[in-house]
């Protein structure tokens, strides 16, 4: 059987905040030990959605899922970070990432420095909740950048498909939360892990590695399949051409996914998801399928963060797979 404190859940603020909040709530009931909030700019703002999320429950980890260093600076993000640690009484993580490559494009911005943004958000914002001034040179400036409060330490975690940010994560964060839901990917993933853990200094202390896993729960396996083409959709659209060699994907196809969903063509994107799509991406079907699937990620990895949609119904889907546990 599957720990339910080894399972978190990904909400996404397309909802109002106060859904969110519910949901969150619902998630805690069910046993589960994190919600985490996924971050589009064209989606509810996520730090605003957890803070409802922090006031409707008393013990569940809390955090964003992830949070993108470009469109805000990550002297700031780290200050807003801090806020919601405060605000949730040191339930706060901190998943930080390069973000979607499909709606980041309509802001101007490119991954090329994704991994330096990364690391050098997590460095900086450790340095800043531990009190220090900063100054700092790279992807980012900031000159004496401090905060006018006291900060706890936040465990980071990294948002990680491709082979370096994976093996970076392992080597300095708190843990990875790995956009994977096939164990074939897993797996791949675990020997990135490894490698990464190698040259991870002692001092770093324990390390998590999450499969973050879009999932949809449904009594109807069918209906769950449905939900899932919109998030699978973007997967598809951002994934590197090595992730879809290993599950046959089409090249063009997923390329014509990403247009579509960049020009804001989003019915068109997600009719073009394959069943081969869905059945990489995505763990979907009854809650007894899913706990099954569940069980055979965490083979290799330490936990597992359910990401959206869920399923057509979010809320059943969260009480669902509660009593599956």
């Amino acid at each position: 059987m599957v720990d339910p404190d080894l399972l978190g859940v990904e909400l996404a603020p397309e909802m109002p905040a106060e859904r969110v909040g519910d949901l969150a709530a619902t998630a805690e009931r069910a046993g589960l030990g994190a919600v985490l909030a996924s971050h589009h700019y064209n989606n509810r703002d996520e730090f605003v959605s957890l803070a409802v999320a922090a006031g409707r429950t008393d013990d569940i980890r809390l955090g964003p899922g992830i949070a993108n260093p470009y469109e805000t600076h990550p002297v700031t993000l780290a200050s807003r970070m801090a806020t919601l640690d405060e605000l949730a009484d040191g339930r706060g993580l901190f998943g930080v990432g390069p973000g979607d490559r499909s709606t980041l494009a309509n802001l101007g911005y490119d991954h090329g420095t994704a991994l330096r943004r990364t690391l050098e958000t997590m460095q900086v914002a450790r340095r800043l909740w531990a009190g220090d001034r900063v100054d700092h040179d790279g992807t980012f400036t900031a000159d004496d950048a401090g905060l006018n409060y006291d900060a706890r330490e936040i465990p980071v975690y990294v948002g990680a498909q491709g082979p370096h940010m994976t093996r970076m994560a392992a080597k300095h964060a708190d843990g990875v939360l790995y956009n994977g839901s096939h164990p074939r990917d897993i797996a791949w993933a675990g020997e990135r892990v490894a490698e990464g853990r190698a040259d991870r200094s002692d001092d770093r202390g324990s390390f998590d590695f999450a499969a973050y896993a879009s999932a949809s729960i449904a009594a109807d396996p069918e209906q769950a399949r449905e939900a899932a083409r919109p998030p699978v959709a973007f997967i598809a659209a951002g994934a590197p051409p090595p992730v879809l060699d290993r599950h046959g994907i089409d090249h063009e196809r997923a390329s014509d996914i990403g247009d579509a969903i960049a020009a804001g063509s989003f019915g068109t994107a997600f009719e073009a998801v394959s069943d081969r799509m869905l059945d990489s991406f995505c763990i979907a079907g009854t809650p007894e399928t899913v706990v099954e699937r569940i069980e055979g990620l965490l083979e290799t990895a330490d936990s597992v963060v359910l990401g959206s949609p869920l399923g057509p119904d979010p809320e059943s889907a969260l009480e669902l797979t509660g009593e599956a546990l």
